[in-house]
């Protein structure tokens, strides 16, 4: 299987165990996270569009 190019399943596992323990190492000994902050929206400074007629011939 190995020749064919199929990964072996236990290897698949441990590789991926492995790369979570190295992440899970990073964040245990980083004094500080880089995060994006969520931003605030602001307020649409115009308000609704009063006297503006709607699509005409749209009653079912």
């Amino acid at each position: 299987m190995v020749e064919l190019g199929i990964l072996d399943p236990t290897k698949v596992t441990r590789t991926a165990l492995q790369n979570a323990a190295s992440i899970a190492g990073l964040v245990v000994t980083t004094e500080a996270m880089v995060t994006e902050a969520p931003k605030k929206e602001e307020p649409h400074s115009h308000g609704p569009a009063g006297g503006m007629g709607g699509m005409g011939g749209m009653d079912f």
